[in-house]
């Protein structure tokens, strides 16, 4: 099996464990009183299941996207370096100071 596909799949398998026990934490802290309308209620059981399922999807993607991020970034911890010397006096040159009138400001002589 590819690397990536391992990878899919053991992020999935960690985003819904990590589903079950936010909604086991609902449940227990009887957050909005869910714990009532889960139990009380004839489709509680299929409330309970589309509230897990849907935020195994949300935390499974989550945790996917940071995967694939963390693993775009450099072993060396670089980041945040400025200009070489030689690129900063090429931007430099680059500039050209343009000289702009009051009246010309806008591009409408009649503004003022």
């Amino acid at each position: 099996m590819p690397e990536l596909v391992r990878l899919y799949i053991r992020q999935v398998a960690i985003g819904f464990g990590i589903a079950a026990v936010f909604v086991a934490l609902l449940l227990g802290l009887n957050v909005a009183n869910l714990r009532h309308l889960v139990f009380a209620s004839s489709d509680g059981l299929l409330a309970l299941f589309l509230l897990f399922f849907f935020n195994g999807i949300v935390f499974a993607g989550v945790q996917f996207g940071i995967a694939v991020m963390r693993m775009a970034e450099p072993e060396n911890g670089g980041g945040g370096k400025s200009l070489p010397q030689a690129a900063h006096d090429a931007w430099q040159a680059l500039t050209v100071p343009v000289k702009v009138s009051d009246d010309d400001a806008w591009g409408d002589p009649r503004r003022k």
